[in-house]
């Protein structure tokens, strides 16, 4: 196989915050063609997980999205702190402080890109098991998130039916369903 990575020759960063950051490139191909411009988007990594209570309810969040005007049903996750150590570890946090639910049982199922063509970041997934209740939610201060607990019957529907709209997390949801036996390939 060819190699097709590109050369970055010049990099400038154009917006830097805390959640998000973005550069403008100058790139070269493997057959000397310039790319100018090409954006990248850097955001934090993320971690996220299909989470079951140990009576085998499927912890779901439900949250406003403002970008896309709606109440989105999700799996609990988010941004991996530097006072991580590991994924399992910023998963755990975030399952405690999404939902209140600590697990007994975390299966790494691998990362996913959100676009390679643009964001420079990726998607740890988890299927967490053996969750109980043990604490009250500790949200962040723009945190404003429902539990929706479900049997898998019911998140399987809420698939079918195509009510849940965030890629990545319907990518969780399937590879987890896989790793439960559920969906055969």
């Amino acid at each position: 196989m060819a190699d097709l990575k590109w050369r970055t020759l010049s990099s400038k960063k154009l917006f830097n915050d805390r959640w998000f950051k973005v550069r403008k490139e100058v790139c070269e191909t493997p057959q000397g063609k310039i790319v100018d411009p090409y954006y990248v988007y850097d955001f934090p990594t993320w971690v996220g997980a299909v989470p079951i209570t140990e009576e085998g309810k499927v912890v779901m969040v439900r949250q406003y999205r403002h970008a896309l005007g709606e109440n989105c049903i999700e799996i609990p996750g988010g941004c991996v702190d530097d006072s991580d150590n590991n994924f399992k570890e910023a998963v755990a946090r975030e399952l405690l402080e999404e939902t209140g639910y600590a697990f007994s049982d975390y299966k790494y199922l691998g990362k996913i890109s959100p676009n390679p063509s643009t964001n420079s970041n990726l998607l740890h997934m988890f299927l967490a098991t053996g969750g109980t209740k043990i604490t009250e939610q500790q949200l962040d201060e723009n945190e404003e998130i429902e539990i929706v607990l479900l049997t898998i019957e019911e998140l399987k529907l809420l698939l079918k039916e195509n009510k849940i709209v965030q890629a990545m997390h319907v990518s969780c949801i399937l590879y987890a369903l896989m790793e439960l036996g559920y969906i055969q390939i």
